[in-house]
């Protein structure tokens, strides 16, 4: 690996890295404000947290096809156009968001009532869940903005955002949750609308310095040409698809674990919550390797772009090894942060060593799959992902939680073979290399 590629890798993944740290640092703040109001209002926001996930994932999947496209374009020179796909992707945003949000937010209290029988855990997650799917155009188009920094190497513009989003959040949620400074007293619907508050707040942000920094890329000077809004939705749609079925996937997990207990419910997501602060930066380092891949093949370079996913791995390794071993070595003192009963804890401690120590080989099938997506293979990821998931994992935890009652440590179990079996895949297509051939 030469100096200059690892300054590359370091240069994008960094401050992804830094954003989404932030981002789950946030989760966990999240969860500490919100478990203060007890384990319904945990088990809530917990529960409603995918359902809104569910509800944003497809126009999170264009985030993908916006930087795939925009990344071909800097690596073939196409400076004065760079900013057309996000143009498609922020039209999309509104087109899309604006009905995904009224439509969620008229099911929200169905949604509960289906997935969850408890009407305790109802009363507290509609609410905060209505707030939060308010802010859906918002999330489409702070992604949108993603893939064009990332694509163009300029991923400080979304950590400093991100970062300053978060704190807004905290700031907001905390205030609104408890009734500070006059506001009124909301408690985890407060929780909600300040999240969205501060999400918009990051749109307007990333408007303004768009305005300023990316006008001669192209920025909302022209509706996208159909050509590109056409291939727009060729990536797009599929990378929306594979995300749509990825979250309502965990939605029917924490749905399977709320009939094994409530008790249950809370430890998983905890579980997920620490699982992500520690493993999504690996999605930063996909990043890194997604422009890189997709520059290189602008230049008209397979070689390089093949190189860059596995030098991507080389450098993420380390923190995958590091942020791995105290979840292996010192689970219950992790757990019990966010969990005071100690039964509750003893039901996560092996489930928590499981992600520990699978976390290398994740990561890795994590950044690959990124770097397949930023060279167009969003078609076989969504296959893929679509097919371990939907077709494996999730009957396997059917029969292993609610039909024989074997716990959350079973569930676990088959989580870890599920994601280990993925990213045995997704390495051996990238080590075929038939994704070089792929026009976009």
């Amino acid at each position: 690996m030469t100096p200059e590629r690892r300054r590359d890798i370091l240069r994008i993944s960094l401050p992804i890295l830094g954003g989404m740290t932030s981002q789950n640092l946030l989760n966990l703040v999240d969860a500490w404000m919100v478990g203060g109001l007890g384990a319904n209002a945990l088990a809530a926001t917990g529960l409603a947290n995918f359902l809104n996930f569910m509800a944003v994932a497809g126009l999170a999947g264009f985030a993908s096809a916006v930087q795939a496209l925009t990344a071909r374009r800097a690596g073939a020179g196409q400076v004065a156009t760079l900013a057309e796909p996000l143009n498609g992707g922020l039209l999309l945003s509104l087109l899309m968001g604006i009905p995904l949000a009224l439509l969620g937010m008229m099911l929200a209290p169905w949604l509960f009532a289906v997935l969850n029988p408890d009407p305790a855990v109802a009363a507290e997650g509609v609410p905060y869940l209505q707030w939060r799917l308010a802010a859906v155009m918002a999330v489409g188009m702070n992604f949108a903005f993603r893939g064009y920094w990332s694509a163009i190497k300029q991923t400080r513009v979304y950590m400093f955002t991100l970062v300053g989003m978060h704190l807004l959040n905290v700031v907001f949620s905390y205030c609104l949750i408890h009734g500070l400074f006059g506001l009124p007293r909301m408690g985890t619907a407060g929780a909600g609308l300040g999240t969205s508050l501060a999400l918009y707040c990051g749109t307007a942000y990333y408007l303004f310095h768009a305005w300023r920094h990316a006008r001669p890329h192209g920025f909302l000077a022209a509706r996208p040409p159909r050509i590109g809004f056409v291939s727009l939705l060729r990536l797009g749609v599929p990378s929306a698809i594979q995300q749509l079925l990825f979250s309502g996937g965990f939605t029917a997990l924490f749905w399977m674990i709320g009939l094994v207990g409530t008790t249950e419910l809370a430890v998983a997501n905890v579980l997920i919550t620490i699982t992500l602060t520690l493993v999504l930066p690996s999605v930063g380092f996909g990043i890194a390797a997604a422009t890189l891949s997709g520059q290189a093949l602008g230049r008209g370079d397979p070689d390089d772009a093949y190189r860059a996913g596995w030098d991507t791995f080389r450098i993420a390794v380390w923190p995958f090894i590091l942020v791995g071993l105290p979840m292996v070595l010192v689970p219950a003192r992790l757990l019990g942060v966010f969990l005071d009963d100690p039964a509750a804890i003893a039901i996560g401690v092996l489930p928590l060593q499981l992600i520990g120590a699978t976390m290398a080989f994740d990561g890795l099938g994590i950044i690959l799959m990124q770097a397949l997506l930023g060279v167009g293979a969003s078609r076989l990821v969504m296959a893929v992902s679509t097919v371990f998931q939907w077709g494996l994992f999730l009957p396997l935890v059917w029969l292993l939680g609610p039909v024989c009652g074997l716990g959350l440590t079973a569930i676990w179990i088959a989580m870890g073979a599920y994601r280990l079996l993925q990213a045995g895949v997704f390495i051996w297509v990238w080590q075929r290399r038939r994704w070089t051939a792929i026009q976009l």
